[in-house]
């Protein structure tokens, strides 16, 4: 089985649900669940927080996800980099993998693209190095470029597009306008989404639950089942 979601931003209640509500006791090692971006667990990185990672870790079933921009990319960072399902990930504990910015990876049989990274709009609110690193919140030219590299080694054929925020052309179906400063990452999307072939792409970062016609999900509390 795979589950996928919106930002999850760290909040412990939230894993608790999964584990006492949603039947997750009876999962395996080859359930998934997928997070789109701000998972936020390895955020404040501390004892308190490192021991809620054990707790999951505990549990059979796998989590994963792509960064958002609410992330502590350096804690995330100093965590194993290794080679999972065909792409690249950290590992940050035996269960729970950040997958990296334009990797393709194979899990159950379908291939996910990945594709992290957005801008804060909330960042004059935050303190970089604390709760804010403006560093690594857009992706780089050689991710751009990885990306582009893993989608024509995969003849720009995808089962499922993960991404934290959306193509620019999504934006302004939700009345909304791309913001300057990330442009370069929702045109890149818009680009994607033109020139691959995919089943459906799930994303997050706007707080919402919304559907884009057949084969764009808008995620935040809900919790999608892919297979």
């Amino acid at each position: 089985m795979i589950l996928v979601t919106g930002d999850t931003h760290g909040e412990q209640a939230r894993m608790k649900y999964y584990m006492d509500q949603c039947g997750a006791a009876d999962w395996t090692e080859d359930d998934y669940l997928i997070v789109c971006g701000d998972f936020g667990y390895l955020f404040v990185d501390d004892l308190s927080e490192h021991a809620f990672l054990d707790d999951l870790a505990g549990q059979r079933w796998q989590i994963l996800f792509v960064d958002g921009n609410h992330e502590n990319f350096p804690a995330i960072f100093r965590c194993p980099e290794e080679e999972w399902h065909g792409g690249r990930v950290h590992r940050i504990r035996q269960n729970i993998r950040h997958l990296m910015r334009g990797q393709v990876f194979e899990i159950e049989g379908k291939t996910f693209f990945t594709m992290g990274g957005a801008y804060s709009i909330d960042r004059a609110l935050r303190k970089e190095g604390f709760d804010w690193w403006e560093q690594w919140e857009l992706p780089t030219q050689a991710e751009y470029a990885e990306a582009g590299r893993n989608l024509a080694a995969h003849d720009h054929r995808v089962d499922y597009i993960l991404s934290h925020t959306c193509p620019q052309e999504l934006i302004y179906l939700m009345s909304k306008s791309p913001n300057v400063h990330d442009a370069e990452l929702t045109a890149f999307l818009s680009k994607v989404s033109r020139e691959t072939e995919f089943s459906h792409w799930y994303f997050g970062h706007w707080h919402e639950e919304r559907a884009f016609g057949e084969r764009f999900t808008l995620l935040w509390y809900e919790t999608r089942r892919i297979l």
